[in-house]
């Protein structure tokens, strides 16, 4: 059996990037709410006290942009803009057209509305069908917030990250190796209170102590000092966690970001759908784990291609799951939406802590096959 690590990382919702992210999500979702067939790309850029949106929005929504950023921020928890941003007093930028109408020649007849690959994993290493590194990443992450809103750690800012270093033997997690959380932090305290409050409160919460030895390596703060956070300590921008959204880099990826996006653009609703299909191929026992490929074209229905990949571990063969998943589900970006009902706004329930593996999203039901 080969040993190996692999490591991925999470980021909490007041990363800049996830800020961004929140932002773009929060106005589609509010589009979809008075318009359920409202065409959305927006982007939002965070720096400094500024946050500026910019896009597409086609749709007949009467939506307050400024008033969805600021109460996203407030949300999340910025209210210093002297560590981080204010959402009384930030800057708001807005710049938004309407979708080209040459990309809707292609989506109004049911198309995909741009060409591209998108992929889509599960395994069966965790409840979730995610992989090890991730789901615990994630879970770090989503503790330091739990922790942050609930009073428990008082002293903890929006801004933080996490990482998890899992050792392998062969197919199967055996160990952790590090355990990587920065975490933003008011000056007044030590990074030794920070450290004693994160590893009682976040790490001894989230990971099972048969997975931590005497050799497990833990680094809380590392450079001993993280008090400038959000845009003020770096710039964000929508879409720049894509690895973060999906599998932790323990599977492919097609290039597209999520946040902000409709589901008439296949980058979304496509990755959304193969998740689905590849939970379910291991969910039903066809194997330990699979990665499925599909291609689209613009303008074009249906995928150009599709490719499954059972890392040796399937019951079948590939070429005979590629043609399970031809007879039973509609690729079209009209058939994904229709099947996973994805005209509902429930796109900032994903932003923040992974777009796959939380039990309530309609790709993650899990069906016979």
């Amino acid at each position: 059996m080969k040993k190996y690590y692999f490591t991925s990382e999470s980021v909490t919702e007041g990363h800049p990037d996830k800020l961004c992210d929140s932002i773009s999500d929060a106005v589609l979702d509010e589009c979809l709410k008075q318009d359920e067939n409202s065409r959305v790309a927006i982007e939002t850029f965070a720096t400094n006290d500024t946050i500026t949106i910019a896009g597409q929005l086609t749709t007949n929504a009467q939506v307050d942009i400024e008033k969805i950023v600021r109460a996203r921020i407030k949300e999340i928890g910025f209210d210093n803009k002297e560590t981080d941003i204010d959402y009384r007093t930030c800057k708001i930028l807005i710049d938004i057209t309407k979708q080209s109408p040459d990309i809707a020649l292609g989506v109004d007849i049911g198309g995909a509305g741009d060409q591209g690959i998108m992929f889509g994993y599960a395994c069966d290493e965790t409840e979730s069908y995610m992989p090890y590194a991730i789901d615990m990443a994630h879970k770090l992450s989503k503790r330091l917030t739990e922790v942050r809103k609930a009073g428990i750690v008082p002293f903890i800012r929006p801004d933080g990250k996490t990482q998890v270093t899992v050792e392998y033997d062969g197919d199967a997690p055996k160990r952790i190796e590090t355990i990587l959380v920065s975490t933003q932090h008011l000056d007044s305290v030590s990074t030794e209170q920070v450290r004693e409050a994160v590893i009682k409160n976040v790490i001894k919460a989230v990971i099972p102590q048969n997975m931590i030895d005497e050799k497990t390596k833990i680094y809380i703060n590392p450079t001993g000092r993280f008090v400038i956070g959000g845009p003020l300590g770096d710039t964000g921008l929508t879409g720049r966690k894509i690895i973060v959204d999906t599998y932790g880099g323990y599977a492919r990826h097609g290039g597209g970001a999520f946040s902000g996006k409709d589901a008439s653009k296949v980058d979304r609703s496509a990755a959304y759908m193969l998740r689905h299909i590849a939970k379910n191929i291991v969910a039903n026992g066809y194997a330990k784990k699979c990665e499925i490929q599909v291609a689209y074209a613009i303008g074009i229905k249906e995928p150009l291609s599709i490719c499954v990949d059972t890392f040796g571990t399937g019951n079948i063969a590939e070429e005979q799951l590629a043609q399970i998943i031809k007879n039973k589900f509609d690729l079209t970006p009209a058939g994904i939406i229709k099947y996973l009902n994805l005209k509902q706004p429930i796109y900032s329930e994903t932003t923040n802590y992974g777009h796959f593996g939380k039990e309530n999203l309609p790709w993650e039901k899990i069906i016979k096959m």
